[in-house]
């Protein structure tokens, strides 16, 4: 049935780009919570055989002296490695991203030469871009 639904609306890119998955999942999400509110879906521990809560719970807070320290040590990495293998690294990172050659092994590379996660996830960023959920309701 949903493969005729798919074919009459242009076939599965169509059916994307008109947010066809997307309304199907958060349609059956929305049936799926309404079931187990009326309990005709009983989970257990949610909403049926559940136990007394024994009071709130403490909220972990993180001191603001660890992220200062781990900054720091960002600044300190970023100092003492070679500036122009990271850049190349992560300059081989937006080529490779740009055609078809698989990134994992220049990701590897960038990691190699010490470039951080956020440095990373830029480049493939700038050419890959963020997505972006459509809304659907």
């Amino acid at each position: 049935e949903y493969i005729e639904k798919i074919d009459a609306l242009g076939g599965m890119v169509a059916a994307i780009l008109q947010g066809f998955p997307q309304r199907e999942i958060e349609r059956r999400a929305y049936e799926h919570q309404q079931a187990v509110e009326r309990k005709e879906r009983i989970i257990v521990g949610v909403n049926e055989f559940t136990m007394e809560e024994s009071g709130p719970k403490e909220i972990l807070r993180i001191d603001p002296k660890l992220e200062r320290e781990q900054a720091a040590r960002v600044r300190d990495l970023r100092a003492r490695r070679n500036t122009e293998r990271a850049q190349a690294a992560l300059a081989a990172l937006e080529d490779a991203a740009r055609g078809t050659e698989n990134v994992m092994p220049r990701i590897l590379d960038a990691v190699k030469a010490f470039c951080t996660v956020g440095e990373i996830s830029d480049a493939m960023r700038r050419i890959f871009g963020e997505h972006r959920p459509t809304k659907t309701l």
